[in-house]
């Protein structure tokens, strides 16, 4: 196989993706209105509860609605990571990746084709969704908007590859529907995304550790760093590792010879 070919299939992923992200208006619509919901709803009354924070990367007391922000970005991924991994159940059985799986290029490759062109739209919708904050005056720093742009490229490959591996196990959307939220708002609500580490601290000793060691966790404080100009070393290798474990365990689990496909398949 040639360069070219493996060019072609993944622009042909990706372009596909965002063709049906463009057609789609109400997945682009929904996928705003939830973290849009929690900054302008939610946020006053969180901010009554918790009043003003402290934690880095500011050094300094924050408004509660720039400290979400990151964490709200996070969900954006969180949610569009696992919606893309709904429509691989679905392009897996009757769908286009039915026929690309029995290509001649990698198994591997078209995975991360998949992941890749998955992420491109949650950075989209991420950006969109800082445009509109900024007329909400949450205003980062402008080189942040160019910092911030690797962060979540990271996150959005770790969460995208978290869904993939879960969709590796899974053969029924309906299924997968269920454990969709039964992984998302657990690692939401049990993250940095909403409240700073210190707060949870104070709560629940058990929680904080839950919250520290969390994936989605690490992703937005990397993300949260990143949009103020600064680089989480510590965040950025455990985003990183993570992708890299979830990547792997679903490239084995869409393995016909090893994975759960072929174990599910013998068993059903």
């Amino acid at each position: 196989m040639r360069i070219l070919h493996y060019w072609r299939a993944m622009s042909g992923i990706t372009g596909r993706e965002l063709l049906r992200f463009v057609k789609q208006r109400e997945r682009f619509i929904s996928a705003l209105v939830r973290p849009l919901v929690w900054l302008f709803v939610f946020a006053a009354g969180f901010r009554a509860a918790l009043g003003i924070a402290i934690t880095p990367p500011y050094e300094t007391y924050i408004l509660y609605e720039v400290y979400i922000t990151p964490g709200l970005l996070g969900m954006i991924q969180l949610f569009n990571g696992m919606q893309s991994s709904f429509s691989m159940v679905y392009d897996r059985e009757m769908g286009s990746m039915r026929m690309l799986m029995v290509s001649p290029l990698p198994r591997w490759f078209l995975l991360f084709s998949k992941l890749l062109a998955g992420t491109a739209v949650s950075v989209l919708q991420a950006y969109v969704f800082l445009v509109i904050a900024w007329f909400y005056d949450i205003q980062a720093p402008w080189a942040g908007y160019g910092w911030v742009f690797p962060a979540l490229m990271l996150s959005g490959l770790m969460l995208g590859a978290l869904g993939l591996l879960l969709s590796s196990f899974i053969r029924q959307l309906e299924n997968f529907a269920g454990v969709m939220n039964f992984v998302i708002f657990p690692m939401f609500f049990m993250s940095t995304a909403l409240y700073p580490l210190w707060k949870l601290k104070e709560s629940s000793e058990f929680l904080h550790n839950l919250a520290l060691y969390n994936p989605f966790s690490q992703a937005v404080e990397l993300i949260r760093f990143a949009l103020y100009g600064q680089f989480n070393q510590y965040a950025f290798i455990y985003t990183l590792v993570a992708f890299i474990i979830f990547m792997v365990t679903a490239i084995i689990g869409y393995n016909p010879s090893k994975g759960m496909m072929t174990r599910k398949g013998g068993a059903g």
